[in-house]
């Protein structure tokens, strides 16, 4: 007799096994209606699940995080269905969840359209209307085997005959259609109320450039048409957005393949926003009590072997270059190099803490097809900081860190974010004692704080926990930039050292610490965040000043010298162009101000002032003008609704 424990405490008991749907019924009919799956301690499983001990129970809909998840995973099957229905040579891979939605691989050497597409999408709304219920049955590993090759599924028994023969093996029927997976998934395609084909490209079987290629269909599925309409108004918003787009529009930077992908060349408006928040940083930094360092590209082989990244992060590392005999390779991290200043001579405890800082370039090999823009390259600059101190100053540090950051990011219009805290993985280094220690520490500091926070399992790097934090910019999308990890690895793997209090040698603790990641990533969030239209503070051009006529030159040229002796970012447009032209076109290229002058602001010794929103300000002094305009850059202010 089965006794099930709800998330509110309260209890139902049977006299007899129970499915969950049994027990979502018993509780009310509209949460039976309602109810996607359950999570019980082993996980997440299917309506049909049947309860034959006592455990605790939680009714998954649509509306749980969980519910969309089988969704989207649900849609995949869906996706796959009607594929076969539709092109029966077609041969089916995996399908899985990822981020917003879901993707299906295919074997179909003819490929898929756009076209294609739009007839899947229906048939794949025509199979939901049908309400055909799914179905989960369990095979032995050889018998599965078996049914796909009598299918003519090759790829779905190639799967499965690399897992262990004495596994039996979970398939899901949904009518015509039957696929290998471990599901959970919905009871039926009714529940699948809301979805959309996004695009098609290839992928290669298993991932390896080796092997033969794919057809990969995007997809997208959520609760309700509702949300599945905000999200692409959202993917609408991050295409006119899109940072690779208005890079070039503004030339702000470049991908030159000449070079090779993944390297970013700066132009000089993409330079000057990076030297004001290089100089923004290296200002907060000194404040915050932080010394600059500057290290080496590359450094000798050993190097790496003795830091472990070697062994934990070859795959992501160039290969060495030989010199003399010697083997040098492209730094992946900058923590080594600072380790070995460290260690030039011995410290002691009254030093600590040790707050270093480095805008430090590092190179990762990244595969070609997952560059991307600024949001994935190969060579990067990370605002890296480490921090040596003592065992007993890790909350205090961690506490002025979340604080340092936090500001950071309301600085460049971020105030919404999300937390993680991540544990550690299965491929790691250290005692559980030691790692047991550090995530108390960072847990510690993030309740100080009163900040609210997920915890990701294992999520942590391999030498240590870590906080991450998310950014959410003006769409709503989630970004990870900054990041703060405990290591007690490094300390031991390089024998570093102190003299305690006591006299005795300790080893000190490393917290490692990024603000914004890397600068072109975080450029490029700054590009779609904004739109392009960058905060006056931030502007490349904060204000051009436009001539009406070539009487109003002289007078024009005055301005723009004052504007730029008086330090700020200005230029000219004196070209005989109708006025309407040269507005339109500025305004094209976002510039926050213009400063227009024809023969009534001469006399008048003022100028009319225009935002690149449209906005008229009306005419005034320059000292007024320059007055206003060093408010907004020395408020750091931005208001994104005035740009809607």
């Amino acid at each position: 007799m089965p006794v099930i424990t709800l998330p509110d405490g309260s209890q139902r008991q049977f006299d007899h096994p129970v499915t969950v749907y049994d027990v979502a019924a018993n509780i009310n009919g509209n949460l039976a209606k309602a109810a996607l799956g359950g999570k019980i301690p082993k996980g997440l499983v299917d309506t049909s699940h049947c309860i034959k001990e006592d455990t605790t129970l939680t009714i998954i809909t649509d509306r749980d995080p969980e519910g969309l998840e089988i969704i989207r995973h649900s849609c995949a099957h869906l996706l796959a269905q009607a594929v076969k229905q539709l092109y029966p040579e077609a041969q089916v891979t995996i399908g899985p969840v990822i981020e917003d939605g879901f993707y299906y691989d295919f074997v179909y050497p003819k490929g898929f359209t756009l076209e294609d597409l739009q007839i899947i999408e229906d048939r794949m709304k025509l199979l939901a209307d049908q309400d055909i219920s799914v179905h989960r049955q369990v095979k032995s590993r050889n018998d599965s085997i078996s049914f796909f090759h009598d299918l003519g599924e090759e790829y779905k028994a190639k799967i499965i005959e690399s897992i262990p023969e004495d596994q039996d093996i979970s398939l899901y029927q949904q009518g015509d259609f039957t696929d290998l997976c471990r599901g959970p998934h919905v009871p039926s395609t009714s529940k699948i109320k809301a979805f959309k084909l996004t695009k098609v490209s290839g992928a290669y079987w298993r991932g390896d450039a080796k092997n033969e290629m794919l057809q990969r269909i995007y997809g997208t599925a959520w609760s309700d048409k509702k949300a599945l309409k905000a999200y692409l108004h959202r993917l609408e918003e991050a295409e006119k957005r899109d940072h690779r787009k208005i890079g070039t529009e503004l030339d702000l930077f470049s991908i030159q393949e000449e070079a090779g992908g993944g390297l970013v060349f700066w132009h000089p408006m993409g330079a000057r926003i990076r030297r004001v928040i290089e100089d923004l940083w290296r200002e907060r930094h000194a404040a915050a009590g932080y010394e600059t360092l500057y290290t080496p590209h590359i450094a000798h082989e050993n190097l790496w072997h003795i830091s472990g990244h070697t062994n934990f992060y070859r795959e992501s590392m160039y290969q060495p270059m030989e010199d003399d005999n010697q083997f040098y390779q492209l730094k992946p991290m900058n923590c080594p190099f600072h380790v070995l200043i460290y260690k030039g001579r011995l410290r002691s405890y009254r030093e600590f803490p040790l707050r270093w800082a480095e805008l430090g370039t590092v190179y990762r090999h990244e595969m070609s097809g997952a560059l991307h823009g600024l949001m994935r390259v190969r060579g990067f600059t990370q605002d890296d900081a480490h921090i040596f101190c003592r065992e007993g100053q890790i909350e205090s540090e961690v506490l002025a860190i979340l604080d340092f950051t936090l500001n950071m990011l309301k600085t460049f219009g971020f105030h919404q974010y999300e937390i993680e805290l991540s544990t550690r993985p299965e491929n790691s280094v250290g005692s559980d004692e030691i790692w047991d220690r550090a995530t108390k520490a960072l847990r510690s500091a993030l309740e100080k704080k009163e900040l609210s926070y997920g915890i990701d399992e294992g999520g942590g790097a391999f030498y240590g926990p870590k906080i991450d934090i998310k950014i959410e910019d003006a769409i709503g999308r989630k970004w990870q930039c900054s990041t703060v990890q405990l290591d007690f690895n490094l300390p031991n793997r390089f024998e570093m050292e102190y003299i305690a209090e006591d006299g005795t040698r300790q080893r000190p603790i490393m917290i490692h610490r990024a603000v914004l990641g890397s600068l072109e990533r975080f450029f490029g969030i700054l590009i779609e965040h904004f739109a392009g239209k960058f905060p006056p503070w931030l502007a490349p051009v904060q204000v051009v000043v436009i001539n009406i006529t070539d009487r109003q030159t002289e007078y024009a040229e005055q301005i723009e010298q004052i504007l730029k002796k008086q330090g700020f970012r200005s230029a000219l447009d004196l070209r005989n162009e109708k006025i309407g032209f040269k507005i339109r076109e500025h305004t094209l290229k976002r510039i926050p101000y213009l400063l227009i002058v024809g023969d009534k602001e001469v006399t008048q010794q003022q100028v009319a002032v225009r935002t690149r929103a449209g906005k008229d300000l009306g005419v005034m002094s320059l000292d007024s003008f320059s007055e206003y305009l060093k408010a907004q850059i020395t408020r750091f202010s931005y208001d994104i609704s005035e740009e809607d």
